[in-house]
């Protein structure tokens, strides 16, 4: 954790018993989830002389970056059992609960970011589709279906004459006076096969909807 968790004790003894479980728990949790930036647990003893459930509580008040804020409890009621469930019980599941906020957090944002690189990759992935190789330009088209111009200077490492129709390539452009995109910086990711054409001017047969 970026800072140690707070705990604090209200009509409860700390023993060392109760102190190591606790450690494990937070073992646990930063196991699914090792960037909370913050905890408090807090463990009371709400009765002593319940008519039912439990006279313990435990919570758990948890923040994750960037401002998810998460809370779990235990304080079994009176229907959940018929004896008193003893401390170290209420504090398993208030972890345990915890655990399951955590890990389905953490696995939203694994998602999330994942599909943020899936579109990264995808808004900066092109083939050439027209080569004007002595004129020394030539045009991209992206998975988005946009046409990139770019000359021999974009192209990295003096590789223009490595192009060929169909070669696949990762690329920076910006957007020019007139409005029309210019690629800066053209890497090959993909050379295409023997039996794609090498003419002056030609066109690949494009995926659907490239048209």
């Amino acid at each position: 954790m970026k800072v140690p968790p707070e705990i604090t004790y209200r009509g409860v003894d700390k023993t060392e018993a109760i102190a190591s479980l606790i450690d494990e728990k937070l073992n646990k949790l930063e196991q699914v989830c090792n960037y909370i930036s913050s905890c408090h647990i807090a463990v009371e003893k709400v009765h002593d002389h319940p008519r039912g459930g439990s006279p313990y509580r435990v919570r758990l008040d948890m923040t994750v970056p960037p401002s998810h804020e998460l809370v779990a409890e235990s304080n079994p009621s009176p229907g959940e059992r018929n004896q008193y469930p003893e401390l170290d019980t209420v504090i398993r599941d208030a972890f345990s609960k915890a655990w399951r906020q955590l890990r389905d957090l953490a696995r939203q944002q694994r998602e999330h970011d994942t599909a943020g690189v899936s579109d990264e990759v995808q808004d900066t992935t092109a083939l050439v589709t027209k080569l004007f190789k002595e004129q020394n330009y030539g045009f991209l088209k992206t998975l988005g279906g946009e046409d990139i111009y770019f000359n021999r200077d974009s192209v990295l490492h003096d590789d223009f004459d490595r192009l060929e129709i169909g070669t696949g390539v990762r690329f920076e452009a910006v957007e020019s006076e007139e409005g029309l995109l210019h690629a800066t910086t053209i890497q090959i990711v993909d050379k295409p096969g023997a039996s794609v054409g090498k003419s002056e001017e030609t066109s690949i047969e494009l995926p659907l909807g490239w048209e």
